[in-house]
């Protein structure tokens, strides 16, 4: 493909971009049509670029070394993404498969909608975290912002540090696990007894986000389901 063939630093089977001589659309062009047998891909001075290995459908690992902007690793599919610094709004939003992994901390709306694979954030995780997760497991190693996991529809999200306000609210299947102090619940969401079945969720996820933590330390939230049918008499209150 024209302008991909010089574009790339090729040392041994990785394939390095610099973003401070190349543009962010080489990079992307290349994880799409031009990785052939590539396994790796690193990415030099991201300085907060949007849309960094955005849709990626291929099983390549990309190493970003610094801050990624908005959309980082949006839609992944089968791709292993390491951001070695902190991600702008929407990091691995719509992520079907694979594993995104941020070494600092995450901007609004992490995983948002996102149908499956595993995100670990290892700072904290502002707002909205997990809104309308479809499938994904998200791990946060620090605490999350208010409205985390808003109308979460499947998946798992662990919380290693503190919740904000509304934690769960409007929650469907998705289960949320809590390790520190929760500044309130949202509609629906409360507290249920963690089972066997729990403690092997958690202690895998944990052991796939390289996360030392006691499951013993953590508290189930999960839908009470009321909301799940209307009711006419409730006046509005649940």
């Amino acid at each position: 493909m024209a302008g991909v063939a010089q574009a790339p630093h090729i040392a041994a089977d990785v394939v390095t971009f610099d973003l401070a001589k190349q543009p962010l659309r080489e990079l992307n062009r290349f994880l799409h049509h031009g990785l052939g047998a590539t396994k790796k891909v690193r990415v030099l001075n991201p300085d907060g670029a949007h849309n960094i290995a955005a849709g990626v459908n291929a099983p390549v690992e990309v190493e970003v070394d610094g801050h990624a902007g908005y959309y980082a690793a949006g839609m992944n599919q089968l791709a292993t993404v390491l951001i070695r610094g902190n991600a702008g709004p929407g990091l691995a939003e719509g992520m079907t498969s694979g594993v995104v992994y941020v070494k600092g901390f995450a901007s609004v709306s992490a995983g948002a909608a996102a149908h499956g694979g595993l995100l670990v954030i290892d700072g904290d995780a502002s707002l909205r975290c997990g809104i309308s997760m479809k499938g994904i497991d998200i791990v946060v190693g620090g605490s999350v912002g208010d409205f985390s996991a808003f109308m979460a529809q499947a998946g798992r999200l662990v919380v290693c540090g503190d919740a904000g306000d509304a934690l769960g609210d409007s929650l469907y299947e998705a289960v949320i696990y809590v390790r520190g102090k929760v500044k309130s619940f949202g509609a629906d969401a409360h507290e249920q007894p963690m089972s066997r079945a729990d403690y092997e969720a958690l202690a895998d996820l944990l052991t796939r986000a390289g996360l030392k933590h006691d499951p013993k330390q953590f508290r189930r939230v999960a839908s009470k389901r009321e909301l799940y049918h209307w009711n006419a008499d409730a006046n509005q209150e649940y």
